[in-house]
């Protein structure tokens, strides 16, 4: 018997998840098709994404979707979303969770490669968000969660790009749940510390970086993927009804 909770208001809901294939994006899609959600992940991850889907179908009522989508692209982005709520119906929930945190120096960032860095953290949460709400609104109802970062917050070094992108989804979430309140779609926003990710463990957690971590969390362990989709989960659900236009951090009590 699981120790975590079970929501019967995803039963059967539609849920949206961008950068699904694999990480916090992967477990995302993972806990909210075990709630029995019927999920689309959008991703150009093809392996990681066979491989969910498969691990996935012989555990949960309804097998997981996956579409391959360039989300720097809005035109494909919006042709997706499109084609999408057209087969399966209004959307109950978004995850604007895909984002990419390659380091760089201030002085190397030239005005292609910002550019570039702004489309992949934030510019495609943006218009999926503008391209769901149509559908929410006639259906009265929604939950957009767009995924952040402390990042900005510490402040990561060689990551100013990003930071600033991360800083502007809290931001993004404010405004929209403002406007979009009146029709009674919430928006959240989620920001993790250190998550455990396989492209965290491959890349940048090295037993220094780990030390490091462990000095400033209150939790000296890792945060693992599955915590933090299980956040997102509550924020999805019935059960945060009242609950918009906040950000909650997700780090171990590193902030």
């Amino acid at each position: 018997m699981s120790n975590f909770a079970t929501y019967p208001s995803l039963a059967g809901k539609l849920v949206l998840v961008t950068g699904g294939a694999q990480g916090i994006g992967g477990a995302t899609v993972e806990q909210f098709a075990l709630q029995g959600a019927r999920v689309v992940f959008l991703d150009l991850a093809e392996e990681p994404a066979a491989s969910l889907i498969a691990r996935l179908s012989p555990l949960v009522p309804h097998r997981p979707i996956y579409r391959s989508c360039d989300l720097t692209d809005i035109t494909a982005l919006q042709s997706a979303f499109t084609e999408i709520i057209s087969a399966n119906g209004t959307p109950g929930v978004l995850v604007n969770n895909a984002a990419s945190d390659d380091r760089h120096r201030f002085e190397d960032v030239t005005p292609a490669y910002w550019d570039q860095r702004i489309a992949i953290n934030l510019r495609h949460q943006y218009f999926a968000a503008q391209a769901v709400v149509p559908s929410m609104k006639s259906a009265g109802s929604g939950s957009i969660i767009n995924m952040s970062s402390i990042a900005p917050l510490i402040p990561t070094p060689n990551l100013s790009t990003y930071n600033m992108a991360k800083s502007a989804v809290t931001a993004m979430t404010r405004s929209l749940a403002l406007e979009l309140g009146p029709f009674n779609i919430r928006v959240n926003s989620v920001l993790p510390g250190a998550i455990l990710t396989e492209r965290q463990r491959r890349l940048y957690m090295s037993p220094e970086y780990e030390q490091y971590v462990f000095s400033v969390q209150h939790l000296k362990r890792h945060i693992l993927p599955e915590e933090v989709a299980r956040l997102i989960l509550f924020l999805a659900s019935e059960d945060s009804a009242a609950i918009t236009s906040q950000s909650y951090i997700i780090d171990g009590g590193w902030i």
